[in-house]
């Protein structure tokens, strides 16, 4: 999957990772369908702008972490809280929040002691 590698952003902490799923935005679409290089770096910024807006309008500063931006649909990944993520759910333009089941699972060759 394509995305946008995101580094800073809050602190985070005792959060699990998250995939955020928006809704159709015709914005999104028109940057995606320009397959120039100004296109990709314009549908980056977009994306990274638009994200870090949505997080900062419904979540205090400093209690999540977003992980990336997907360039390849419009969503990203975030370390949040259960509760963080309830209230996600309900933002306005979020279509999906899901926890990411991958972290959830234990490991294939653990072993029981």
């Amino acid at each position: 999957m394509q995305e946008n590698r995101y580094g800073g952003g809050g602190g985070g902490g005792g959060g699990a990772c998250y995939f955020v799923f928006m809704n159709y935005d015709p914005e999104y679409e028109r940057l995606r369908a320009d397959r120039s290089g100004e296109g990709a770096h314009e549908l980056d910024e977009y994306l990274s702008r638009k994200h870090d807006g949505v997080l900062g309008r419904c979540l205090e500063p400093g209690t999540y972490r977003k992980v990336s931006s997907f360039l390849i649909v419009d969503g990203f990944s975030v370390e949040i809280t259960e509760e963080q993520a309830y209230v996600l759910r309900s933002a306005e333009g979020v279509r999906v929040v899901e926890k990411n089941q991958d972290q959830a699972a234990p490991p294939i060759n653990a072993t029981a002691s």
